[in-house]
């Protein structure tokens, strides 16, 4: 069945560079996840709250390398990406990711956490920022779409800050430790101008 529509990315339009450095301000970048820093992602997902919005832990530290070694694979194939978001000295403080990447429809998911440590500072809805504007500018994406459970208020706040407005509910659409949770969607367009 012949589509009517040309793919808005052609294949290959991600994995034919290399997943880039990102600036994001003085001491803070995006940068590709390291087998080194399986230790640092292991530490961030013993927190309670990363375990709660993202519904997953690591137990050991093998589990932490495959889960930061998985990130090369997914770009090549073009269907994920995450960069770690790291501070002045190259340590990771948190994540941001495309997820769910569609070239045909120039489209991917966003999600973002950040350490108890580095919270409170903007870094998130900073690295959203940049991760946005990559996105838009340098990818090609069209739009960014991202969810979280209306429960998740901080998730909110930077989903807001960094110009995705929330566009509606999801009724029941996740299920958390606690039961199914309904989420909020918010999305942005490259249409919508500068972050």
């Amino acid at each position: 069945m012949p589509l009517l529509v040309a793919p808005a990315l052609p294949a290959g339009s991600l994995a034919a560079q290399e997943q880039p450095h990102l600036p994001v301000r003085p001491g803070l970048a995006l940068r590709p996840w390291r087998d080194d820093d399986a230790p640092a992602v292991r530490a961030a997902f013993d927190c309670p709250a990363i375990q709660r919005w993202h519904v997953r832990r690591l137990d050991s530290d093998d589990e932490a390398r495959s889960w930061t070694a998985q990130w090369a694979g997914r770009w090549r194939d073009e269907s994920a990406a995450s960069w770690a978001i790291v501070d002045a000295d190259d340590r990771p403080v948190g994540q941001v990711g495309l997820r769910e990447v569609l070239l045909d429809e120039a489209s991917a998911q966003v999600s973002y956490w950040v350490v108890p440590a580095a919270r409170g500072r903007g870094i998130a809805t900073e690295a959203l920022g940049a991760l946005t504007r990559w996105s838009f500018t340098r990818a090609g994406l069209h739009r960014l779409a991202l969810d979280h459970s209306t429960a998740n208020v901080a998730s909110c706040r930077v989903a807001t800050r960094a110009g995705f407005p929330l566009e509606g509910l999801l009724r029941g659409s996740v299920q958390h430790t606690d039961g199914w949770h309904d989420m909020h969607l918010h999305a942005r367009l490259r249409t919508d101008g500068p972050i």
